[in-house]
C-alpha cells in the first residue's frame, strides 16, 4: 500500500462469479499466514467461541420507472432509484440515490415497473420517495420488480442465480432492507453449521441494514467527524447474553463480516446494556479505535480507500493490513464482494 489504504489490484483478481460451492472459497488466516478452504472454519476454532451473523435480508433494491412529461408533446423521463435506507420500519419511505435528480421534484409521481407509483417527497440534500403501496405489498413488490444493486465492480448479470448467490443461507426473510449482501457470510453452507455446532461452536445473530453507502469511500466531512453514514442496527437481549456469557468463558467473540463487528461494537460502546439496541449506528471504526467485544474477525478483501479497509487496519494494524493485502495479491486469492475471505486475529 503505497498513500494510505490504497494499493493495485490487477484487475483478474476481482471476483465477477461466486465461488461454487459457497464453502470452497480460500480462507486465510492472519497473522498465521495459513490458507484453507473455507469449509476448515470448525477447525480453526474452538469449542465455545462465538460467531456473530448479521441475517440482515438483501433487497433488490434498483427501481427503474418514468416521470411523465410536464408539457404535452414531450417525452416521459426514465428515473432509476437506489433505495438506500429505509425511512420507515415498513419500508414506505426511502432516502435514495436517484438518476436523473435534476429532472425530478417533490410531489413527482413516478410510475415504477410492475404497476408501482412512488411520490417524490424531497430532493434537497437527499431524495426520499415513498412507495404508494400497502406495506405487506413492498417485499413481494420488490422480489418481482427489483434489480439486485451488485456493486459497480462485479460484472454479472442479475440473474436468479446471481441474486440466490448474492444472499447468505442464513437470511432473515423477516429482517429484509440491506442493499448490499454482508459479504463475509456468502460461504457458508448448511454443512459448515452443523460442522460448527458438533464442535460446540455457538452462533448468535444480529442485524444491520447495510445501506448504499457502502460502496463510496469516507467524504473528509465523514473522516473529520469521525462518523459514518447512518445504517439501521438491532441486537437481541439474547444476542447480548450469549456475547457476555461467552466472554466471562474464555471463548472468542466473532463477527462474521464488518457489519457484524460494527454492530457489537456499537452496542458496547453505549455501555453493553443487557437488554441490547435497536437504533441507527453512524459508528467509524478507523486506527485508534479500541475494540471492546471482537476477538478475531472473518472478512472479505475490501475496496481501496474505503471504510471498510480502514476498520481492517484499526483491527490488525496498519502494517499488518500492508502485508495482509500484498500476501493476498500475490498469492492471487479473489477480491471483493464474490471473492475469498480471511479470518483475522485482533492485533
Amino acid at each position: 500500500m503505497n498513500a494510505p489504504y490504497t494499493y493495485h489490484l490487477p484487475p483478474e483478481l476481482i471476483a465477477h462469479t461466486a465461488a461454487e460451492p459457497r464453502d470452497s472459497a480460500r480462507l486465510l488466516q492472519w497473522p498465521e499466514v495459513a490458507e484453507s478452504p473455507f469449509s476448515n472454519l470448525p477447525n480453526l476454532l474452538k469449542a465455545g467461541d462465538l460467531l456473530i451473523l448479521n441475517t440482515s435480508k438483501v433487497i433488490p433494491a434498483r427501481l427503474f420507472g418514468t416521470r411523465p412529461a410536464r408539457e404535452e408533446g414531450n417525452p416521459d423521463i426514465p428515473v432509476e432509484f437506489l433505495l438506500h435506507r429505509p425511512l420507515k420500519p415498513d419500508l414506505t419511505v426511502w432516502q435514495t440515490f436517484a438518476k436523473p435528480t435534476r429532472r425530478i421534484k417533490p410531489g413527482d409521481v413516478i410510475t415504477l415497473e410492475g404497476t408501482a407509483t412512488a411520490t417524490i417527497l424531497q430532493t434537497e440534500s437527499h431524495v426520499h420517495i415513498q412507495l404508494n403501496l400497502p406495506p405487506q405489498q413492498i417485499p413481494a413488490y420488490l422480489e418481482a420488480n427489483g434489480h439486485t444493486p451488485l456493486p459497480p465492480y462485479i460484472k454479472s448479470e442479475d440473474t436468479a442465480e446471481t441474486r440466490q448467490r448474492y444472499q447468505t443461507v442464513y437470511a432473515d426473510p423477516t429482517t429484509p432492507g440491506s442493499v448490499a449482501a454482508p459479504t463475509a457470510g456468502l460461504h457458508f453452507t448448511p454443512e459448515v453449521f452443523a460442522a460448527l455446532a458438533a464442535k460446540g461452536i455457538k452462533t448468535a445473530p444480529v442485524t444491520l441494514h447495510v445501506g448504499a453507502g457502502t460502496f463510496l469511500n469516507p467524504t473528509p466531512e465523514q473522516i473529520a467527524s469521525g462518523t459514518l453514514h447512518a445504517e439501521y442496527a438491532m441486537l437481541s437481549a439474547e444476542t447480548a447474553t450469549l456475547i457476555a456469557e461467552t466472554k466471562r468463558a474464555g471463548g472468542s467473540v466473532i463477527p462474521v463480516g464488518t457489519t457484524a463487528l460494527r454492530t457489537i461494537e456499537t452496542w458496547a460502546k453505549l455501555g453493553s446494556p443487557p437488554e441490547g439496541f435497536a437504533e441507527d449506528t453512524t459508528l467509524f471504526i478507523r486506527p485508534g479505535f479500541e475494540f471492546k467485544v471482537a476477538d478475531r474477525l472473518l472478512t472479505n478483501f475490501h475496496l481501496p480507500g474505503s471504510s471498510l479497509l480502514m476498520l481492517v487496519a484499526a483491527f490488525i494494524g496498519e502494517d499488518a493490513l500492508k502485508s495482509l493485502y500484498e500476501h493476498a495479491i500475490n498469492q492471487k486469492f479473489r477480491f471483493y464482494s464474490f471473492g475469498d475471505t480471511s479470518l483475522l486475529t485482533k492485533a
